[in-house]
């Protein structure tokens, strides 16, 4: 009796593990809004700098207020977003390598953010803006040269699908 109950419990596995891996037909819900399209930008966003039109805005030392150079390259950040409706950003907040990991969290995100306030403000929808924060854990640049440093502290932006 236990072998059958065994068996017949590893064939109804089997066969829900093959139907669950089938695409429904008919989007509903939140996967309705969704292309199918896959996004031709690098998964690296602004950071890869092959997305015309979109550049990595970079702080000073711990810091999340928008130098002049900052608001410029987002003012024509902005035009490029607005030019291209469809796209929807993730904007990630960066750290160098000083700092602890809660504070670079933290400092990360206020710099995202700032960036999204600024966006909005230049008439970029905030529902097409997404912020997370990476702190010192994706540096482009691995040096400890204030150079490398000051790479790091940054805000990129990814193309990402709602």
């Amino acid at each position: 009796m236990l072998k059958k109950l065994f068996i017949v419990c590893s064939l109804v596995l089997a066969v829900s593990a093959c139907s669950s891996g089938k695409k429904k037909s008919g989007a509903t819900g939140a996967d309705a809004g969704i292309s199918s399209e896959d996004l031709s930008f690098d998964p690296r966003g602004s950071d890869s700098e092959a997305i015309q039109g979109l550049e990595t805005v970079n702080f000073g030392y711990d810091q999340a207020t928008l130098s002049a150079a900052a608001k410029q390259a987002l003012q024509q950040n902005a035009e490029w977003l607005k030019e291209n409706s469809n796209a929807n950003m993730q904007l990630e907040g960066h750290c160098d390598i000083r700092g602890s990991i809660e504070y670079n969290l933290a400092l990360g995100e206020r710099r995202a953010r700032a960036v999204k306030s600024y966006l909005e403000g230049l008439g970029v929808s905030g529902d097409r803006l997404s912020v997370i924060s990476y702190g010192k854990e994706r540096l482009l640049d691995e040096g400890d040269s204030e150079a490398a440093h000051a790479r790091n502290r940054r805000v990129n932006f990814v193309p990402i699908a709602r």
